[in-house]
């Protein structure tokens, strides 16, 4: 696998659970956590977006309940 050049979010603490984010091309970002760094997400910047603005709207908040 290629390198790429990962960043890590400006919200990650200085301990465990960074997260780091990839862009290799305008088409693809993965992301992938600091303590998992073989396991990468693949997704596109539509897709994250989306994410995103749905989770600050609390339009997923029902996931996080049994």
């Amino acid at each position: 696998m290629r390198t790429h050049q990962w960043r890590k979010s400006s919200y990650s603490a200085e301990a465990n659970a960074c997260l780091y984010v990839s862009a290799p091309d305008n088409a693809t970002i993965r992301l992938r956590e600091s303590d998992e760094p073989n396991t990468i997400l693949t997704t596109t910047p539509n897709a994250l977006a989306a994410l995103i603005h749905s989770t600050k709207a609390g339009r997923l908040d029902h996931l996080g309940t049994a």
